[in-house]
């Protein structure tokens, strides 16, 4: 085990506590009580899976990883995690990769962990739940290089008796595991956006990409879905609504496909610990022909969202 690189050894302890946040936002949601309280409005909300799903995660990584920095949506208080909250496994299937020669000699400080613990509050409060994902990214000098997506409910319309949850991972120059890569015809533009944030700069934008299907869906982790099994062509969100630990671990996902993101002035985003939280130049992610959507963001949408 101590031969293992760092980075492999941390991908496969992130797999295994995502599945583990997954089991507690499950949990959460079959108990009945949601525990919702509002950050900042209706739109942004908190509930006890967020809250639990996160000390889960960040207590079992920094246990194992102690010099590692994890920066988490919520802001909790300090406290105590309980020991049956500790996620002590490791993935079998990432150990056993072999580490891309230039993240072989990488050490825990040098590495960022960006934890979304509930991307889709909002639909989980809702009910919508295959848009609900735990994300746990991890970036080296700006870049997310590797990522974890748990989908907590996925299978969950096959109804009782249904085997829940599922989780990708992917990591540049290794690939990308845990879903079949799928594209949209290429003679056809589905864009994905978002459910609740919209507004008429999200629109416009939209709108001047000439898009054949509109798919609204919340989170931004199964926007990523979206891309990577053929669902949408591109994922256009022209709002600052975006945050650095929703957008990490998914891109980290989409690179290791070939896919790109970056915001809607075409600049990728950097992840490093002392960068601001708020993505807000917008995102646009798309598995081919950025280029082309980049292309017709209208300058009237540019210009709205400013460069950071």
């Amino acid at each position: 085990m101590s031969g293992t690189p760092v980075i492999m050894r941390l991908m496969a302890s992130a797999h295994s506590v995502a599945e583990k946040a997954g089991s507690i936002v499950r949990k959460v949601l079959h108990s009945g009580d949601l525990g919702i309280v509002e950050k900042t409005g209706a739109n942004d909300l908190q509930t006890l899976a967020d809250r639990l799903a996160q000390q889960s995660i960040c207590a079992s990584l920094s246990r194992r990883f102690p010099k590692l920095t994890i920066i988490g949506e919520e802001d909790l208080p300090s406290e105590e995690v309980k020991e049956d909250a500790i996620e002590k496994g490791q993935a079998e299937e990432i150990l056993q990769k072999s580490c891309p020669a230039e993240y072989s000699g990488l050490k825990e400080e040098e590495l960022v962990v960006w934890v979304d613990p509930l991307d889709g509050t909002k639909e989980y409060t809702e009910g919508l739940l295959d848009n609900v994902t735990v994300l746990i990214g991890i970036a080296y000098r700006g870049r997310a290089i590797a990522g974890v997506i748990n989908q907590p409910f996925y299978n969950y319309q096959l109804g009782a008796g249904a085997v829940l949850g599922r989780t990708m991972w992917g990591m540049l120059g290794v690939g990308a595991f845990g879903f079949q890569l799928q594209e949209v015809p290429a003679d056809r533009r589905i864009v994905t956006t978002t459910r609740s944030h919209s507004n008429k700069v999200v629109t416009d934008c939209v709108d001047a990409m000439e898009p054949h299907e509109v798919v609204r869906v919340g989170g931004a982790g199964n926007k990523i879905i979206q891309l990577v099994e053929g669902k949408a062509s591109a994922y256009v969100f022209a709002s600052p609504g975006c945050k650095k630990w929703d957008t990490c671990a998914p891109e980290a996902i989409l690179h290791a496909v070939g896919g790109k993101l970056t915001d809607m002035h075409g600049n990728a985003y950097c992840y490093d610990a002392d960068v601001k939280h708020m993505n807000s130049a917008g995102v646009l992610a798309t598995l081919r022909n950025h280029e082309y959507y980049a292309s017709r963001v209208p300058q009237s949408v540019r210009e709205a969202l400013k460069l950071d």
